[in-house]
């Protein structure tokens, strides 16, 4: 298993901090950056900036990925120009994770113009076409989502590029399994991870294709901190837009997207609770406080350093890349460097063994 460090836009990092901290991951033995993608800084060009700095100490630069990026944002062209650009640019370090974000929602259809869709077509739809363009083929598609008529990709050699789809359903999982070059996964324990396994299986069986191909890469959020409840509390704070989702769901979004995984993970009744006390008006942080050690722990860790590296090898089982995804306890660079030493490789593999 190899261990990749994540980091995203919670933690307020400048362009020179970026470069000092991909410099560290390749100090810590870590072997691939990863950031997911929302409508802030571009994550193509971000991906670029962190591999160029890691070669200051890694001889050809440490691998460097997103997952995932939605797909309502970027044409398939799109992703394959960005994409197969990096991957030239990093003699094939870059691995392009794409996924539905949160086009199943109303609300987030309509801020993007979008007609209804089904979320399955429209991945099958990107995976068809964005990974035949890497590959340097023609594209002559019509989908429910996507047509393309006679487009070629113009990057010679063609810049073979591996893409990952996000996710976290069986249906999802299968096509991973199907059309996919690894799957994204978040949020999971080791039962959960052996669960998407199967179903990935599954899906490369329908088409014949040989499952051990098929990569699971994994954030697995850490916060630490010498007080314990701070970290609580980060870590709580960062679950909450998944777990319970931005505002209180629908019975039919209750079984959708992640909401629908933590579900099915067993934590209906305490969602349901969480989800009673927004109603009534409580505020962010007795929300966050009110979340269990039992959720939060299933699929994170929150505390003190020395506990980290241990709780992270447990929960990474079954992982080709476990990637510490990093949850900063404090408005700090020190905080998240703490995470960054914490579960460095050397450390987990001295746990785990």
């Amino acid at each position: 298993m190899e261990i990749g460090i994540g980091l995203d836009w919670s933690l307020n990092l400048t362009w020179d901090q970026q470069a000092e901290l991909s410099r560290e991951a390749a100090r810590l033995g870590y072997t691939s950056i990863w950031t997911p993608e929302s409508t802030g800084t571009d994550s193509f060009q971000l991906c670029a900036q962190r591999w160029a700095a890691s070669r200051d100490v890694t001889p050809g630069g440490l691998d460097t990925g997103i997952a995932v990026s939605p797909v309502m944002y970027r044409s398939p062209v799109a992703f394959a120009m960005s994409g197969g650009t990096l991957s030239q640019m990093t003699g094939g370090r870059f691995y392009m994770g794409i996924g539905t974000g949160g086009v199943y929602r109303p609300k987030t259809r309509r801020t993007m113009g979008m007609p209804r869709v089904s979320a399955l077509a429209m991945m099958r739809d990107y995976l068809i076409t964005v990974r035949g363009l890497v590959a340097g083929e023609q594209a002559d598609y019509q989908g429910d989502v996507v047509t393309l008529r006679g487009v070629k990709l113009g990057i010679e050699p063609p810049p073979r590029t591996p893409v990952y789809l996000g996710a976290l359903g069986p249906e999802m999982l299968r096509l991973s399994g199907e059309l996919a070059d690894g799957a994204c996964l978040n949020w999971c324990n080791p039962e959960q991870i052996a669960w998407s396994r199967e179903k990935i299986n599954e899906g490369a069986a329908k088409v014949g294709r040989d499952p051990a191909g098929i990569k699971m890469v994994e954030y697995i959020r850490v916060c630490v901190d010498d007080d314990v409840d701070t970290a609580k509390r980060a870590y709580a704070r960062s679950t909450m837009g998944y777990a319970l989702g931005h505002e209180v769901p629908t019975a039919r979004e209750r079984g959708l997207g992640y909401r629908g995984h933590f579900e099915r993970m067993g934590f209906t009744e305490e969602l349901g609770e969480l989800d009673r006390m927004r109603t009534e008006g409580a505020s962010r942080d007795d929300v966050a406080d009110a979340f269990s050690s039992d959720l939060l722990l299933n699929v994170g860790y929150y505390g003190q350093a020395q506990g980290a590296a241990a709780a992270f090898g447990k929960l990474a089982k079954g992982l080709d890349v476990a990637v510490v995804r990093v949850v900063a306890a404090r408005p700090t660079l020190e905080s998240t460097l703490a995470v960054m030493r914490a579960c460095s490789p050397s450390l987990v593999t001295e746990a785990s063994g």
